[in-house]
Protein backbone atom coordinates (compact mmCIF):
# COMPACT_ATOMS: atom_id res chain seq x y z
CA UNK A 1 0.00 0.00 0.00
CA UNK A 2 1.01 3.60 -0.42
CA UNK A 3 1.68 3.53 -4.16
CA UNK A 4 -2.00 4.10 -5.02
CA UNK A 5 -4.67 6.43 -3.64
CA UNK A 6 -6.40 5.09 -0.54
CA UNK A 7 -10.05 5.87 0.10
CA UNK A 8 -12.63 4.95 2.69
CA UNK A 9 -16.23 4.30 1.79
CA UNK A 10 -18.84 4.18 4.57
CA UNK A 11 -22.23 2.65 3.84
CA UNK A 12 -25.20 3.99 5.81
CA UNK A 13 -28.00 1.43 5.34
CA UNK A 14 -30.93 3.51 6.61
CA UNK A 15 -33.71 5.12 4.54
CA UNK A 16 -36.97 6.78 5.54
CA UNK A 17 -38.77 5.10 2.63
CA UNK A 18 -37.80 2.68 -0.12
CA UNK A 19 -37.68 4.06 -3.66
CA UNK A 20 -39.25 1.77 -6.23
CA UNK A 21 -36.19 1.64 -8.52
CA UNK A 22 -33.56 1.12 -5.82
CA UNK A 23 -31.80 -2.22 -5.26
CA UNK A 24 -29.15 -0.90 -2.84
CA UNK A 25 -28.60 -2.51 0.54
CA UNK A 26 -30.96 -0.25 2.48
CA UNK A 27 -33.60 -0.69 5.18
CA UNK A 28 -36.45 1.38 6.55
CA UNK A 29 -37.13 1.56 10.28
CA UNK A 30 -40.15 -0.69 9.82
CA UNK A 31 -38.09 -3.32 8.04
CA UNK A 32 -35.44 -3.35 10.78
CA UNK A 33 -37.70 -3.11 13.83
CA UNK A 34 -35.59 -3.50 16.95
CA UNK A 35 -32.94 -5.63 15.22
CA UNK A 36 -30.64 -2.69 14.45
CA UNK A 37 -30.41 1.05 14.92
CA UNK A 38 -28.12 3.92 13.94
CA UNK A 39 -26.47 3.59 17.36
CA UNK A 40 -25.67 -0.12 16.96
CA UNK A 41 -24.55 0.50 13.38
CA UNK A 42 -22.19 3.29 14.46
CA UNK A 43 -20.74 1.08 17.18
CA UNK A 44 -20.12 -1.65 14.60
CA UNK A 45 -18.60 0.86 12.19
CA UNK A 46 -16.08 2.02 14.79
CA UNK A 47 -15.13 -1.59 15.48
CA UNK A 48 -14.72 -2.38 11.78
CA UNK A 49 -12.54 0.65 11.08
CA UNK A 50 -10.31 -0.11 14.07
CA UNK A 51 -9.94 -3.73 12.98
CA UNK A 52 -9.19 -2.56 9.44
CA UNK A 53 -6.40 -0.27 10.57
CA UNK A 54 -4.81 -3.08 12.60
CA UNK A 55 -5.14 -5.56 9.74
CA UNK A 56 -3.51 -3.22 7.24
CA UNK A 57 -0.61 -2.48 9.58
CA UNK A 58 0.32 1.10 8.80
CA UNK A 59 -2.15 2.12 6.10
CA UNK A 60 -1.73 5.51 4.45
CA UNK A 61 -3.98 8.29 5.63
CA UNK A 62 -7.23 8.42 3.68
CA UNK A 63 -7.02 10.64 0.60
CA UNK A 64 -10.79 10.50 0.21
CA UNK A 65 -13.81 9.56 2.31
CA UNK A 66 -17.25 8.97 0.83
CA UNK A 67 -20.30 8.39 3.02
CA UNK A 68 -23.09 6.85 0.93
CA UNK A 69 -26.24 4.88 1.35
CA UNK A 70 -29.03 4.70 1.99
CA UNK A 71 -29.60 8.18 3.34
CA UNK A 72 -26.60 9.41 5.36
CA UNK A 73 -28.31 12.72 6.11
CA UNK A 74 -30.78 10.84 8.35
CA UNK A 75 -27.90 10.66 10.84
CA UNK A 76 -27.86 14.46 11.09
CA UNK A 77 -24.73 16.57 11.12
CA UNK A 78 -23.75 15.29 14.57
CA UNK A 79 -24.03 11.65 13.48
CA UNK A 80 -22.06 12.28 10.30
CA UNK A 81 -19.47 14.08 12.39
CA UNK A 82 -19.11 10.94 14.49
CA UNK A 83 -18.68 8.87 11.32
CA UNK A 84 -15.84 11.10 10.15
CA UNK A 85 -14.29 11.06 13.63
CA UNK A 86 -14.24 7.25 13.45
CA UNK A 87 -12.45 7.33 10.08
CA UNK A 88 -10.03 9.97 11.31
CA UNK A 89 -9.28 7.95 14.46
CA UNK A 90 -8.62 4.72 12.56
CA UNK A 91 -6.76 5.95 9.48
CA UNK A 92 -6.19 9.67 9.72
CA UNK A 93 -6.90 12.06 6.88
CA UNK A 94 -4.34 13.17 4.31
CA UNK A 95 -3.80 16.92 3.92
CA UNK A 96 -6.49 18.35 1.63
CA UNK A 97 -8.48 15.11 1.85
CA UNK A 98 -11.79 15.09 -0.03
CA UNK A 99 -14.66 14.18 2.32
CA UNK A 100 -18.08 13.66 0.73
CA UNK A 101 -21.48 12.71 2.04
CA UNK A 102 -24.61 11.92 0.10
CA UNK A 103 -27.74 13.62 1.37
CA UNK A 104 -31.46 13.54 0.70
CA UNK A 105 -32.57 17.16 0.22
CA UNK A 106 -35.56 16.64 2.51
CA UNK A 107 -33.35 15.80 5.50
CA UNK A 108 -31.06 18.82 5.12
CA UNK A 109 -31.18 22.43 6.27
CA UNK A 110 -28.81 25.41 6.54
CA UNK A 111 -27.93 24.25 10.05
CA UNK A 112 -27.22 20.74 8.75
CA UNK A 113 -24.77 22.01 6.15
CA UNK A 114 -23.08 24.32 8.64
CA UNK A 115 -22.62 21.33 10.96
CA UNK A 116 -21.09 19.27 8.16
CA UNK A 117 -18.58 21.99 7.38
CA UNK A 118 -17.63 22.23 11.03
CA UNK A 119 -17.19 18.44 11.20
CA UNK A 120 -14.73 18.50 8.28
CA UNK A 121 -16.78 17.57 5.21
CA UNK A 122 -15.65 19.23 1.99
CA UNK A 123 -18.20 18.00 -0.54
CA UNK A 124 -21.94 17.22 -0.66
CA UNK A 125 -23.85 15.07 -3.17
CA UNK A 126 -27.60 15.64 -3.32
CA UNK A 127 -30.20 13.37 -4.89
CA UNK A 128 -32.41 15.34 -7.26
CA UNK A 129 -33.46 12.90 -10.02
CA UNK A 130 -35.99 15.28 -11.61
CA UNK A 131 -37.97 18.46 -11.09
CA UNK A 132 -41.12 16.91 -12.58
CA UNK A 133 -43.54 15.78 -9.89
CA UNK A 134 -44.99 12.94 -11.98
CA UNK A 135 -41.48 11.59 -12.65
CA UNK A 136 -40.65 11.65 -8.94
CA UNK A 137 -43.92 9.81 -8.27
CA UNK A 138 -42.96 6.99 -10.66
CA UNK A 139 -39.58 6.75 -8.91
CA UNK A 140 -41.24 6.82 -5.45
CA UNK A 141 -39.10 9.79 -4.47
CA UNK A 142 -40.55 11.73 -1.57
CA UNK A 143 -38.81 15.11 -1.92
CA UNK A 144 -40.65 18.09 -3.30
CA UNK A 145 -39.49 19.14 -6.77
CA UNK A 146 -37.83 22.44 -5.78
CA UNK A 147 -36.12 21.27 -2.62
CA UNK A 148 -32.86 19.88 -4.16
CA UNK A 149 -32.03 23.24 -5.76
CA UNK A 150 -32.68 25.07 -2.49
CA UNK A 151 -30.55 22.51 -0.64
CA UNK A 152 -27.70 23.00 -3.12
CA UNK A 153 -27.86 26.76 -2.61
CA UNK A 154 -27.87 26.29 1.17
CA UNK A 155 -24.82 24.03 0.92
CA UNK A 156 -22.94 26.63 -1.10
CA UNK A 157 -23.94 29.36 1.33
CA UNK A 158 -22.58 27.21 4.17
CA UNK A 159 -19.18 27.25 2.46
CA UNK A 160 -19.22 24.09 0.35
CA UNK A 161 -17.26 24.80 -2.81
CA UNK A 162 -18.01 21.37 -4.23
CA UNK A 163 -21.68 20.36 -4.55
CA UNK A 164 -23.10 17.62 -6.78
CA UNK A 165 -26.65 17.05 -7.96
CA UNK A 166 -27.77 13.64 -9.25
CA UNK A 167 -30.17 13.23 -12.17
CA UNK A 168 -31.96 10.12 -13.42
CA UNK A 169 -33.20 10.14 -17.01
CA UNK A 170 -35.39 7.78 -19.00
CA UNK A 171 -38.13 7.35 -16.39
CA UNK A 172 -41.41 6.16 -17.96
CA UNK A 173 -43.57 9.22 -18.63
CA UNK A 174 -40.68 11.69 -18.61
CA UNK A 175 -40.95 14.12 -21.53
CA UNK A 176 -38.09 15.97 -23.20
CA UNK A 177 -39.47 19.19 -21.71
CA UNK A 178 -39.36 17.60 -18.23
CA UNK A 179 -35.71 16.65 -18.66
CA UNK A 180 -34.78 20.05 -20.06
CA UNK A 181 -36.43 21.75 -17.07
CA UNK A 182 -34.51 19.48 -14.68
CA UNK A 183 -31.16 20.34 -16.28
CA UNK A 184 -32.02 24.03 -16.26
CA UNK A 185 -32.78 23.78 -12.54
CA UNK A 186 -29.42 22.10 -11.96
CA UNK A 187 -27.67 24.93 -13.76
CA UNK A 188 -29.65 27.54 -11.81
CA UNK A 189 -28.41 25.92 -8.58
CA UNK A 190 -24.83 26.85 -9.48
CA UNK A 191 -23.31 23.45 -8.61
CA UNK A 192 -19.87 22.47 -9.91
CA UNK A 193 -20.63 18.78 -10.49
CA UNK A 194 -23.50 16.80 -12.01
CA UNK A 195 -24.05 13.04 -12.20
CA UNK A 196 -26.69 11.75 -14.63
CA UNK A 197 -27.69 8.10 -14.81
CA UNK A 198 -30.02 6.25 -17.16
CA UNK A 199 -32.82 4.52 -15.28
CA UNK A 200 -32.10 0.81 -14.98
CA UNK A 201 -34.91 -1.57 -14.08
CA UNK A 202 -33.26 -3.81 -11.49
CA UNK A 203 -34.71 -7.25 -10.80
CA UNK A 204 -36.38 -7.56 -7.42
CA UNK A 205 -37.45 -3.91 -7.22
CA UNK A 206 -40.98 -2.54 -7.14
CA UNK A 207 -40.31 -0.82 -10.45
CA UNK A 208 -39.38 -4.13 -12.08
CA UNK A 209 -42.61 -5.67 -10.85
CA UNK A 210 -44.62 -2.78 -12.31
CA UNK A 211 -42.87 -3.11 -15.66
CA UNK A 212 -43.42 -6.88 -15.67
CA UNK A 213 -47.14 -6.40 -14.99
CA UNK A 214 -47.38 -3.95 -17.87
CA UNK A 215 -48.22 -0.98 -15.66
CA UNK A 216 -45.18 0.93 -16.94
CA UNK A 217 -43.14 0.63 -20.15
CA UNK A 218 -39.48 -0.32 -19.91
CA UNK A 219 -37.00 2.50 -20.66
CA UNK A 220 -36.40 2.84 -24.41
CA UNK A 221 -32.75 2.72 -25.55
CA UNK A 222 -33.26 5.29 -28.30
CA UNK A 223 -34.92 7.69 -25.89
CA UNK A 224 -32.13 7.16 -23.37
CA UNK A 225 -29.55 8.06 -26.04
CA UNK A 226 -31.43 11.22 -26.99
CA UNK A 227 -31.77 12.17 -23.31
CA UNK A 228 -28.05 11.69 -22.73
CA UNK A 229 -27.18 13.88 -25.72
CA UNK A 230 -29.51 16.61 -24.44
CA UNK A 231 -27.96 16.51 -20.96
CA UNK A 232 -24.42 16.58 -22.33
CA UNK A 233 -25.18 19.46 -24.69
CA UNK A 234 -26.81 21.61 -22.01
CA UNK A 235 -24.16 20.96 -19.39
CA UNK A 236 -21.26 21.46 -21.79
CA UNK A 237 -22.71 24.74 -23.04
CA UNK A 238 -22.84 25.91 -19.42
CA UNK A 239 -19.19 25.00 -18.75
CA UNK A 240 -19.61 21.60 -17.10
CA UNK A 241 -17.67 19.04 -19.13
CA UNK A 242 -17.74 15.27 -18.98
CA UNK A 243 -14.79 13.55 -17.32
CA UNK A 244 -16.51 10.18 -16.95
CA UNK A 245 -19.41 8.94 -19.07
CA UNK A 246 -22.01 9.76 -16.39
CA UNK A 247 -20.26 12.68 -14.66
CA UNK A 248 -19.64 16.33 -15.52
CA UNK A 249 -17.56 18.92 -13.64
CA UNK A 250 -16.81 22.62 -14.01
CA UNK A 251 -13.05 22.15 -13.46
CA UNK A 252 -10.50 19.42 -12.68
CA UNK A 253 -10.74 20.42 -9.01
CA UNK A 254 -14.50 19.77 -9.06
CA UNK A 255 -14.12 16.14 -10.14
CA UNK A 256 -14.99 13.53 -7.52
CA UNK A 257 -11.58 12.25 -6.42
CA UNK A 258 -13.07 9.34 -4.50
CA UNK A 259 -14.80 7.94 -7.57
CA UNK A 260 -11.66 8.55 -9.63
CA UNK A 261 -9.93 6.25 -7.16
CA UNK A 262 -12.36 3.49 -8.14
CA UNK A 263 -11.98 4.13 -11.85
CA UNK A 264 -8.16 4.29 -11.72
CA UNK A 265 -7.62 1.11 -9.72
CA UNK A 266 -6.99 2.61 -6.29
CA UNK A 267 -7.34 0.88 -2.94
CA UNK A 268 -10.27 1.48 -0.64
CA UNK A 269 -11.81 0.05 2.49
CA UNK A 270 -15.59 -0.19 2.36
CA UNK A 271 -17.08 -0.14 5.85
CA UNK A 272 -20.68 -0.85 6.77
CA UNK A 273 -23.26 -3.52 5.91
CA UNK A 274 -22.84 -4.83 2.38
CA UNK A 275 -19.91 -2.52 1.59
CA UNK A 276 -17.26 -3.69 -0.90
CA UNK A 277 -13.50 -3.19 -0.48
CA UNK A 278 -10.43 -3.54 -2.70
CA UNK A 279 -6.83 -3.63 -1.52
CA UNK A 280 -3.90 -4.93 -3.52
CA UNK A 281 -5.87 -7.05 -5.97
CA UNK A 282 -8.15 -8.61 -3.35
CA UNK A 283 -11.83 -7.66 -3.27
CA UNK A 284 -14.25 -8.55 -0.49
CA UNK A 285 -17.73 -7.61 0.68
CA UNK A 286 -19.46 -7.40 4.04
CA UNK A 287 -22.52 -9.12 5.43
CA UNK A 288 -25.59 -7.22 4.33
CA UNK A 289 -27.98 -7.12 7.27
CA UNK A 290 -27.13 -4.41 9.83
CA UNK A 291 -27.96 -6.62 12.82
CA UNK A 292 -25.73 -9.48 11.65
CA UNK A 293 -23.01 -6.99 10.69
CA UNK A 294 -22.92 -5.46 14.18
CA UNK A 295 -23.20 -8.84 15.92
CA UNK A 296 -20.15 -10.28 14.16
CA UNK A 297 -18.10 -7.17 14.89
CA UNK A 298 -19.10 -7.31 18.55
CA UNK A 299 -17.35 -10.68 18.62
CA UNK A 300 -14.13 -9.12 17.36
CA UNK A 301 -14.31 -10.45 13.79
CA UNK A 302 -14.51 -8.61 10.51
CA UNK A 303 -17.97 -9.08 8.93
CA UNK A 304 -16.72 -10.47 5.63
CA UNK A 305 -19.33 -12.36 3.59
CA UNK A 306 -17.02 -13.33 0.73
CA UNK A 307 -13.90 -12.38 -1.20
CA UNK A 308 -12.05 -12.91 -4.45
CA UNK A 309 -8.44 -12.51 -5.52
CA UNK A 310 -8.36 -10.84 -8.92
CA UNK A 311 -6.31 -12.56 -11.60
CA UNK A 312 -4.54 -10.89 -14.50
CA UNK A 313 -7.54 -11.37 -16.78
CA UNK A 314 -9.98 -9.78 -14.32
CA UNK A 315 -7.62 -6.88 -13.61
CA UNK A 316 -7.19 -6.25 -17.34
CA UNK A 317 -10.94 -6.37 -18.02
CA UNK A 318 -11.74 -3.99 -15.19
CA UNK A 319 -9.01 -1.56 -16.20
CA UNK A 320 -10.31 -1.37 -19.76
CA UNK A 321 -13.93 -1.16 -18.60
CA UNK A 322 -13.30 1.66 -16.11
CA UNK A 323 -10.56 3.76 -17.68
CA UNK A 324 -12.19 3.80 -21.09
CA UNK A 325 -15.16 5.61 -19.50
CA UNK A 326 -12.89 8.53 -18.56
CA UNK A 327 -12.37 11.57 -20.77
CA UNK A 328 -8.61 10.89 -20.76
CA UNK A 329 -9.31 7.38 -21.97
CA UNK A 330 -7.09 4.32 -21.82
CA UNK A 331 -3.39 4.04 -22.79
CA UNK A 332 -3.02 1.84 -25.85
CA UNK A 333 -0.20 -0.06 -24.14
CA UNK A 334 -2.86 -1.45 -21.78
CA UNK A 335 -4.25 -3.44 -24.74
CA UNK A 336 -2.85 -6.52 -26.40
CA UNK A 337 -2.19 -6.61 -30.14
CA UNK A 338 -5.73 -7.74 -30.89
CA UNK A 339 -7.15 -4.98 -28.74
CA UNK A 340 -5.07 -2.35 -30.57
CA UNK A 341 -6.31 -3.65 -33.92
CA UNK A 342 -9.88 -3.48 -32.68
CA UNK A 343 -9.27 0.06 -31.40
CA UNK A 344 -8.27 1.10 -34.90
CA UNK A 345 -11.47 -0.45 -36.25
CA UNK A 346 -13.44 1.43 -33.60
CA UNK A 347 -11.91 4.68 -34.89
CA UNK A 348 -13.17 3.81 -38.36
CA UNK A 349 -16.62 3.18 -36.87
CA UNK A 350 -16.61 6.58 -35.19
CA UNK A 351 -16.44 5.17 -31.66
CA UNK A 352 -12.89 6.21 -30.70
CA UNK A 353 -11.13 9.50 -31.36
CA UNK A 354 -8.64 9.39 -34.25
CA UNK A 355 -6.30 12.06 -32.89
CA UNK A 356 -6.18 10.53 -29.43
CA UNK A 357 -5.40 7.11 -30.88
CA UNK A 358 -2.50 8.58 -32.85
CA UNK A 359 -1.22 9.99 -29.53
CA UNK A 360 -1.41 6.57 -27.89
CA UNK A 361 -4.75 6.65 -26.09
CA UNK A 362 -8.19 5.12 -26.69
CA UNK A 363 -10.70 7.91 -26.06
CA UNK A 364 -14.43 7.61 -26.68
CA UNK A 365 -16.11 9.92 -29.16
CA UNK A 366 -19.53 11.36 -28.42
CA UNK A 367 -21.07 8.38 -30.25
CA UNK A 368 -18.70 6.04 -28.45
CA UNK A 369 -19.96 7.22 -25.08
CA UNK A 370 -23.44 6.03 -26.03
CA UNK A 371 -21.99 2.58 -26.83
CA UNK A 372 -19.25 2.43 -24.20
CA UNK A 373 -20.04 -1.10 -23.01
CA UNK A 374 -19.96 -2.41 -26.56
CA UNK A 375 -16.59 -0.74 -27.18
CA UNK A 376 -15.19 -2.37 -24.04
CA UNK A 377 -16.32 -5.78 -25.23
CA UNK A 378 -14.62 -5.23 -28.58
CA UNK A 379 -11.31 -4.22 -26.99
CA UNK A 380 -11.10 -7.15 -24.57
CA UNK A 381 -12.40 -9.95 -26.76
CA UNK A 382 -10.43 -9.20 -29.92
Amino acid sequence: MGSRPFGVYVHVPFCATRCGYCDFNTYTAGELGSAASPASWLDGLRRELDLAARLLGTPPAADTVFVGGGTPSLLGADGLGQVLDAVRSAFGLAPEAEVTTESNPESTSPEFFAGLREAGYTRVSLGMQSTAKHVLTVLDRVHTPGRPVRAAVEARQAGFEHVNLDLIYGTPGERTSDLRASVEAVLDAGVDHVSAYALIVEEGTALARRVRRGELPAPDDDVLAEDYELIDSMLSSAGLHWYEVSNWASSPQARCRHNLGYWLGGDWWGAGPGAHSHVGGVRWWNLKHPARYSSVLAGGTLPVAGYERLGDEEIHLERVMLELRLAEGLPLDALDAGGVREARRAVADGLLDDGALAAGRAVLTDRGRLLADAVVRRLVTA
